[in-house]
């Protein structure tokens, strides 16, 4: 019995491995030495056993599945990923956005279903997510406003906007950068000025074409109807 659990972990081991090195040649994935190699293997290891337990379960309503972190920490994921500035002095002057109707206010809306949202985007190894933030918002009310999807540019927030408190990959704030779309009379489109998930000087050129801009915090009753 102990010989056959024994050849079974074994069996279980050699899978994974195989697993692990498939995910590495379709993400590109490349370690230093053997040791991190080792090290990265066992959290993989790890999460896909938490990926497969979680979807055993069949009465869950959503899948998980294996992507370009799977041989990351959590606490290495978020490091990566939340570049939103925590305010650490003052709170910062809000700016609200207003309904012209307050009473024909619904209770709910999907976003998606009036056709007001990008397909998704991923910001990188790069603490951008405030950049993501603010663009993705800003592309709903411009679609709102005139019944055009267009992606619009992360990068360009990561490269010019340096006012305040936003530093590109470094993190920021999503008000400092609505601030900055209003100031800049608009934001170009991602097609114009990429993403490329690092921080770079801005580019003027890129940066004078405008396909959308925020010119109101009122959200007017009839662009929800």
């Amino acid at each position: 019995m102990w010989a056959t659990q024994t050849t079974s972990r074994t069996l279980n081991e050699a899978s994974m491995s195989e697993r692990h090195e498939q995910w590495m040649v379709r993400y590109g994935r490349v370690y230093n030495d053997i040791t991190e190699k080792e090290r990265r293997f066992s959290i993989f290891k790890d999460n896909v056993e938490l990926i497969e337990a979680f979807n055993s379960v069949g009465s869950r309503p959503y899948k998980l599945s294996i992507n370009a972190f799977a041989d990351q920490t959590n606490e290495e994921f978020q490091a990566s990923r939340n570049g939103y500035k925590m305010p650490l002095g003052p709170k910062l002057q809000t700016v609200s956005f207003r309904y012209e109707n307050v009473t024909a206010v619904p209770s709910s809306m999907d976003w998606r279903k009036k056709g007001a949202v990008t397909p998704v985007k991923d910001q990188g190894q790069c603490g951008s997510c405030w950049a993501f933030s603010t663009i993705a918002a800003t592309e709903g009310i411009n679609q709102l406003t005139t019944k055009k999807l267009i992606s619009l540019s992360e990068q360009e927030l990561v490269d010019c906007d340096k006012a305040g408190e936003d530093q590109g990959c470094e993190g920021g704030y999503m008000e400092d950068g609505f601030e900055f779309i209003v100031k800049n009379k608009g934001i170009a489109t991602e097609a114009a000025y990429p993403y490329d998930a690092a921080d770079g000087t801005c580019n003027s050129q890129e940066e004078a074409s405008h396909a959308a801009k925020i010119i109101s915090n009122v959200v007017p009753m009839k662009l929800l109807e």
